[in-house]
């Protein structure tokens, strides 16, 4: 495992996995593409008038409040890494988050893809998420799901 795909979110989850693909990408001497995903929302307002615009402005604010957050996540995740000599690119994507992160997987070919468990598990449901689930389905290398430390 010398290329580590490490899609990451500032979950507890998120941060164990980061944790988990720094220490196999320093034990193998490879390295990290960490990327966030910021999901894009189909349910915001469109522009239509003076409350449309405010709605949009409202949009635009939270946009770059979590543009901010996505980035403080990665410059965290790029400092453990230089503490721990692994080499790492951190990428800010937008979109849906498990078709982004298998988009990234084709482009970059990592030998694995580690990820957080995410979502809130209820009886009779799966013990990951929806997008996790979705990244495990499709991915065309081994994907490493770590839970909550």
């Amino acid at each position: 495992m010398t290329r580590i795909l490490l899609a990451v979110n500032d979950s507890p989850a998120g941060l164990a996995a980061a944790r988990t693909a720094l220490r196999f990408a320093r034990a193998s001497r490879g390295t990290v593409l960490a990327v966030h995903v910021l999901a894009a929302d189909p349910s915001s307002p469109r522009a239509g008038g003076p409350a449309g615009a405010a709605a949009v402005e409202h949009d635009r604010a939270a946009a770059t409040s979590a543009e901010r957050a996505a980035d403080a996540l990665l410059d965290y995740i790029t400092e453990l890494a230089k503490e721990s000599d692994v080499p790492i690119e951190a990428r800010r994507l937008a979109g849906r988050p498990a078709q982004v992160i298998l988009e990234q997987a084709a482009r970059w070919g990592p030998d694995v893809i580690v990820l957080g468990r995410s979502g809130v598990r209820h009886v009779g449901q799966p013990f990951v998420g929806s997008q996790v689930l979705h990244v495990i389905e499709f991915s065309d290398v081994p994907v490493l799901v770590v839970p909550a430390a």
